[in-house]
């Protein structure tokens, strides 16, 4: 019951003729050094075998604009359809891996698998994470920070899409000294 949880597309594949897009809220970082994440997958969708074969992948940060892209790869089959041409998103190169970024989205995280992981429902792709492609327009040139807020990423809780609301706090700030 650990909700709400980011929902992502997840882009794989090593050439178009194979790119794929699915779905994904079991989600989320690992480590920090060296920078890690995973992603949780059935072994029935479509996009397993092209993530254990290829062994990487690319996680795309959804927003309020993506929502209905991000419903419908969740719930088409890329064994039936092209989702990139369905969804009239845009397949582009990435720095490090051969899977393609979604353009559309404002923040791709490239990774490349070290382990899987048999779960039981899903098997877990844990990932070293070696390059992050943002919108410039996002990132905070004084702090060099991503501005989390001004790219209005969903969110997921119990089959439902939300966006997320106003900022509560920083880091410590529940222990700063008051002046």
């Amino acid at each position: 019951m650990l909700y709400p949880l980011p929902a992502v597309m997840v882009s794989c594949g090593d050439e178009p003729s194979n790119y794929n897009i699915l779905t994904i809220a079991w989600t989320g970082t690992v480590c920090s050094d060296p920078p890690m994440c995973y992603i949780s997958v059935r072994k029935q969708r479509h996009s397993y075998d092209i993530i254990r074969r290829c062994g990487e992948f690319v996680i795309n940060l959804t927003t309020e604009e993506l929502v209905r892209a991000t419903d419908w790869c969740g719930v088409k089959s890329g064994r039936e359809c092209n989702k990139f041409k369905e969804m009239h998103l845009t397949p582009q190169a990435a720095q490090c891996v051969k899977a393609p970024l979604i353009a559309e989205s404002p923040l791709n995280i490239e990774c490349k698998v070290v382990d899987i992981r048999e779960l039981g429902t899903h098997d877990m792709f844990l990932a070293n994470v070696v390059a992050i492609d943002a919108e410039e327009g996002l990132i905070d040139r004084s702090t060099g920070t991503f501005q989390l807020n001004h790219a209005h990423p969903l969110a997921y809780s119990h089959g439902k899409y939300y966006a997320l609301g106003a900022k509560l706090g920083s880091f410590g700030f529940s222990v700063k000294k008051r002046r």
